[in-house]
């Protein structure tokens, strides 16, 4: 598990065709790709799963905490999570919690990501 974070401060200023906002990269893929938007209300889980594809689950709204078989953290709006394909995994929230997730053989958050630690 990689935690990775994607808050305005992380990204850069566009400012193509009279622009004026922040992007932050998340993603190039050149595989297949499903994206899904979760949503997890008070005491939602995910249920422990070993990762199909690489993973990259966005926290958009809410807070929560993810595990793997070695290691429990906090996660909350901004933060990023990427499971490798066979990786056990569980998200879990005790107010809700909104996430994009995102799956693909070609995932590589750490070509545009900041890693949060």
């Amino acid at each position: 598990m990689q935690l990775f974070n994607f808050e305005k401060e992380t990204g850069q200023k566009v400012t193509h065709f009279d622009s004026n906002f922040m992007m932050t990269k998340i993603a190039k893929l050149d595989s297949p790709a499903q994206i899904g938007c979760m949503h997890l209300g008070e005491g939602g889980l995910i249920g422990y799963h070993q990762a199909a594809v690489p993973q990259l689950l966005l926290i958009v709204e809410g807070e929560g905490w993810v595990r793997t078989e070695d290691e429990k953290c906090s996660i909350k709006k901004g933060d990023a999570v990427f499971w490798e394909k066979g990786e056990w995994h569980e998200t879990g929230t005790d107010n809700g919690l909104t996430a994009i997730v995102i799956e693909s053989e070609g995932l590589n958050p750490e070509e545009f990501m900041v890693k949060k630690r």
